[in-house]
């Protein structure tokens, strides 16, 4: 993977920063993004898109990255926030704020099809599928999925009913049961999406009768 950076380094780069998201789709819980620095010349060819990794090795992979990195950021939007301005933004601004969170200013960035703004003057590009091409990016995803498995497997000792810790907040059949059966939560769901739209309007039914 670090194929790709190698052509940008030769050109001068030394910090580049990946950036990527966990979360977009499910119903409930945070969008988790990350951004990511690694030395030039770091190669580690377990890094992938964290998607096609087992838990076990992102969970190894989280603490490698995390030790070897220049630096990185991890930032969690809320539900209330992703139903306010919508989870494209949402991912958006939690990427925006995880560079700005970093103690290393990058001098390139590289997202996971993100355009970023408000970091004129720096390089950007926005792969289609960049956490499966670049290894910064892939590094992020394993960072914020990562993170974000742990936020929602906390999030199921408080709600147990909902069984979180096995569907990670991903509209299965069996969560979309379980939601229509108990109904969203506010602060825990996100409201804007249908199927909790769906069972909040079950809820209201169920309770009226």
């Amino acid at each position: 993977m670090l194929d790709y950076e190698k052509p940008i380094f030769e050109q001068g780069y030394t910090k580049i920063v990946g950036c990527d998201e966990a979360g977009r789709g499910p119903l409930c819980g945070p969008v988790v993004c990350a951004s990511c620095i690694l030395p030039i010349g770091y190669q580690n060819e377990l890094i992938n898109d964290s998607k096609k990794l087992t838990d076990k090795k992102r969970r190894i992979l989280f603490d490698e990255i995390k030790k070897v990195a220049i630096a990185y950021a991890i930032v969690a939007i809320s539900p209330e926030e992703i139903d306010k301005i919508n989870i494209y933004e949402a991912s958006r601004k939690g990427m925006t704020l995880a560079i700005k969170q970093m103690e290393v200013k990058p001098d390139y960035i590289i997202t996971d099809c993100m355009p970023l703004f408000g970091f004129d003057g720096i390089p950007q590009e926005n792969l289609v599928k960049g956490d499966a091409k670049a290894m910064c990016v892939a590094a992020a995803s394993i960072l914020a999925k990562v993170t974000r498995d742990k936020i929602m497997e906390e999030i199921d000792k408080q709600y147990p009913q909902y069984n979180i810790k096995k569907h990670k907040g991903y509209p299965t059949k069996e969560h979309i049961e379980l939601l229509n059966k108990y109904g969203p939560i506010k602060g825990l769901y996100r409201y804007s999406y249908n199927p909790v739209k769906q069972a909040t309007q079950i809820k209201i039914s169920l309770l009226e009768d």
